[in-house]
């Protein structure tokens, strides 16, 4: 790490070479692959030459690679040094070099679109300029790193993306390594076997740092373990960047994936024992809706989105259930972790998509825990964001740790960070090495205190119980009651005054189209038909009130004989000419009592009240759900309510989980009298500054 800074600095002088032909946020897209083709190129200078005399020999890539020492080569006789021995020839000879590569690095090249910037560098007499630089930096692993140079792409990628969706962003370092810590908390015994085959997803990877920084936690604890990565990347400069840097480490290749994961599951049947992920906040969807929706609908639980469809808004619930899908169901099961906003963990209200997929993940006991993250530490937004670690197989054994079957482990650790000297970005603060410790160690000991909670996982659940209360009106014809018809839309929509005039001012124009000729003769047998009404009921307005609506029903019925009135005309009728009247008859639909809709309210009962839970689809536990929920609104509905009952048809079950209500502190408010001679202060200071203005 110690030359890390000097390096993207020395990278970003070159970048500012481009400055003129190319906009500043532009200028990854030359940076970034010539960063990648010198790190090949000093990566492959030492088999250089007897490469190029063995390829002179047309043997196949096999011996070539095994040459090199890796799984590419280049066969090109030109180097990011004997390019600059032709400048009248370099774009040329430059592109010559690149066709030299294997074709698993020609298709990284294809991948970052850089054959048509070779055209404008050349163009612009930047191509000799750009090669030359970065000829002079050694970006060979024996004196970069892979972790050092996957903090450079990401630097470098951070100041080419600073005006970035709020969405789009990487995720720094330390937020991984704790991610890290989370995921592996206690598992040291199983991670120290020695040839151990760990494998590790990522399915939103990025330019790979989280599956390069877990494989390095692994290998740091176990030298002889075996660690299989698995990525996809949407992104066409990060997948190649990613795919960059697991060739260099000699891992599969194949393992990562270029698409959509949504749409092309490049890992439909891989299961894992560990995965990271950091999808973009509030992704849309739309795109991929149609796919995504025949897969919930023919697919269900077989497929990747049985639980359900968040709103197109936002697809971070489907990024969840899409890592889900991925667990082994063997003895140990899989242990994930996922940043999310703060969206997934209340949005949606009970039986909508994102409750129901809380309630899928909850109480098949997934979730084992969150952890809220400080503000203002991603590059391109300050949100609140939380790491969710989920697990298939909680510990129920208390000789391997404390038990976490049926429970939800909440931690708050929004004051665990210190202020950067310089921000970059919206990013103002940092967790360090010793916030990252202690984090994990509350997590690992799993006690009740100050920054954690641990709750059943019934806690989070409820039941959205709708109260009903019977619709009782009069009925009167009277000229206020008329005019409430106006407010009736079946009644209102007949007549456009303005859109008449508008049409009556494009036919007297000529200009009127020929569908617009009918639009308009219906507006007039429209108004011609209000006419009628509000005729017949002015003729009969009278002092008479009607308690019963069936009766009133009647009556009207009788005045609108002659005039043939649409069920949905006669009803804004009815309802214009009615009031809301606790003395009067109940409306009757059926044999039932009908509901007042505008006096329907809802009751929220917290599952955790009842011992047996509501999610049995037997009819006897039915039975008894329903006398506990009685039991329930009766104790707090009856005292405020005369007459009321439950609709079960509409009850829902629900998930949420209201993270900062379970750490809320209750701050003092100031004194008054403070408050007031600050206000004060201010209204001096601001008369002392309207008068040295207008002096």
């Amino acid at each position: 790490m110690v030359n890390f800074n000097d390096k993207v600095n020395f990278i970003w002088k070159i970048a500012e070479l481009l400055r003129g032909p190319y906009k500043p946020e532009k200028y990854g897209d030359v940076i970034l692959p010539m960063a990648v083709l010198r790190r090949f190129d000093c990566l492959l200078a030492d088999t250089k030459d007897e490469v190029l005399e063995m390829a002179a020999n047309d043997v196949p890539p096999a011996i070539l690679e095994s040459i090199s020492g890796h799984r590419f080569y280049n066969k090109s006789k030109f180097d990011f040094q004997k390019l600059l021995d032709d400048p009248d020839n370099i774009r040329v000879n430059f592109e010559s070099y690149i066709l030299g590569f294997s074709s698993n690095i020609r298709e990284i090249v294809e991948n970052f679109e850089f054959i048509n910037e070779i055209k404008k560098l050349d163009d612009n007499n930047l191509l000799f300029l750009v090669i030359k630089e970065f000829a002079n930096i050694d970006l060979h692993p024996d004196l970069v790193s892979n972790q050092e140079m996957g903090y450079i792409f990401e630097e470098l990628i951070r100041r080419f993306s600073e005006n970035a969706e709020a969405g789009d962003h990487y995720t720094p370092r330390e937020v991984i390594e704790l991610m890290v810590n989370l995921i592996f908390n206690g598992l040291e015994d199983e991670l120290t076997i020695p040839g151990k085959i760990f494998t590790i997803g990522d399915f939103a990877c990025g330019t790979g740092g989280m599956m390069s920084v877990a494989s390095n936690y692994i290998k740091d604890l176990n030298p002889d373990a075996q660690v299989e990565v698995f990525g996809q990347e949407i992104n066409n400069q990060s997948y190649a960047i990613c795919k960059s840097d697991i060739l260099i480490k000699g891992q599969e290749e194949k393992n990562i994936i270029f698409g959509d994961s949504f749409t092309q599951d490049g890992h439909k049947d891989l299961k894992v024992r560990f995965a990271l992920m950091n999808p973009p906040f509030g992704v849309d969807w739309k795109r991929s809706r149609t796919f995504i929706e025949n897969e919930h609908k023919q697919l269900g639980f077989d497929g990747r989105f049985g639980a359900g469809l968040p709103r197109t808004s936002d697809g971070s619930l489907l990024f969840l259930q899409h890592m889900l899908s991925k667990r082994m169901e063997d003895e140990k099961g899989s242990r994930m972790a996922i940043i999310f906003n703060g969206s997934p963990l209340f949005t949606g209200d009970a039986g909508s998509g994102e409750s129901e997929i809380r309630r899928w993940i909850i109480e098949n006991d997934f979730l084992e825990g969150i952890v809220a993250l400080p503000n203002d530490l991603f590059y391109n937004t300050g949100i609140a964001t939380y790491i969710w670690i989920l697990t298939n197989r909680k510990n129920d054994d208390i000789l391997k740790g404390p038990i976490r079957k049926g429970k939800i482990q909440l931690v708050d650790a929004t004051s665990f960070f210190k202020k950067m000297r310089k921000s970059l970005g919206s990013k103002r603060n940092e967790i360090s090495k010793k916030h990252i410790e202690e984090i994990t160690r509350i997590y690992g000991d799993f006690k009740e205190g100050e920054y954690c909670k641990i709750f059943d996982n019934k806690d989070f659940g409820y039941l959205k119980v709708t109260i009903e209360r019977p619709l009782r009106l009069n009925f009167q014809i009277s000229e206020e009651r008329i005019e409430n018809l106006y407010s009736e839309s079946a009644f209102s929509k007949l007549y456009d005054e303005d859109k008449v005039q508008e049409l009556e001012l494009e036919k007297e124009k000529m200009t009127i189209k020929k569908k617009d000729f009918k639009t308009l003769e219906k507006l007039y047998e429209g108004k011609e038909l209000q006419d009628n009404i509000l005729s017949v009921l002015r003729e009969n307005i009278s002092d008479k009130l009607y308690k019963n609506r069936d009766e009133f029903e009647g009556v009207l019925k009788d005045l609108f004989k002659d005039i043939k009135l649409p069920n949905a005309l006669f009803k804004a009728v009815l309802t214009g000419l009615s009031e809301r009247d606790e003395t009067a008859d109940y409306c009757i639909k059926g044999k039932k009592k009908e509901p007042d809709t505008s006096l329907r309210d809802t009751e929220t009962i917290p599952l955790s009240l009842d011992v047996d839970g509501y999610r049995a689809d037997t009819s006897e536990h039915i039975k008894k759900e329903k006398e506990n929920i009685l039991d329930y609104v009766e104790r707090e509905v009856a005292p405020h309510v005369k007459e009321f009952w439950i609709d079960h048809s509409k009850t829902r079950i629900g998930y949420e989980i209201p993270f900062t209500r379970y750490f809320y502190k209750y701050e003092k408010l100031r004194p008054f009298k403070e408050i007031m001679a600050e206000v004060i202060e201010l209204e001096k200071e601001i008369r002392e500054e309207i008068e040295r203005i207008n002096d």
